[in-house]
């Protein structure tokens, strides 16, 4: 008998018993080869810029599954990256977009100040989705906010083309 054969029985054993057998995930979403892929297309951005910055990559249960901080990156952006990819995921929408309904009169006004500080509301921040659904984040930051959101895009870009 082979591995194949054997995790069929017990599949069926465990069916006979009425207990679903786990499925074997295939796809890990967050391969580590994919994510240094996606920074190293963030870093190729940042030189282009010429600016240094740290990135984060995180689930969507919060945890920061990669990180880096390039050599010539400002001490702040490690951080409000984590930051930035977290605020993407709490509102579901990228950070860029958050600051228009932060605003006095907007209908989340003093949001930031409410989660003491952790929302982070200017550009650097993209979550990342499938069929609609979001699976985690990416956030950017050390540069000026639109040299951040321009890394981001490409850290985004290169993951989800990953995913496919």
């Amino acid at each position: 008998m082979n591995k194949e054969q054997i995790s069929q029985i017990i599949g069926e054993v465990l069916a006979d018993n009425g207990v679903q057998a786990p499925k074997e995930d295939k796809t890990n979403v967050f391969d580590k080869h994919k994510m240094e892929r996606a920074i190293d297309a963030g870093i190729a951005k940042a030189n282009e810029l010429k600016v240094g910055v740290t990135f984060a990559i995180m689930d969507c249960k919060q945890v920061v599954q990669m990180s880096y901080h390039m050599p010539n990156g400002n001490l702040v952006g490690t951080f409000l990256a984590p930051k930035k990819a977290w605020s993407a995921i709490a509102m579901k929408e990228p950070t860029k977009d958050i600051s228009k309904d932060i605003q006095p009169g907007g209908p989340l006004y003093q949001m930031e100040t409410m989660l003491d500080g952790k929302l982070v509301s200017f550009p650097g921040g993209i979550p990342l989705t499938c069929d609609g659904e979001i699976f985690g984040a990416v956030g950017v930051s050390g540069g000026l906010i639109e040299e951040d959101q321009a890394i981001c895009e490409a850290v985004v870009s290169e993951f989800l083309k990953e995913s496919n």
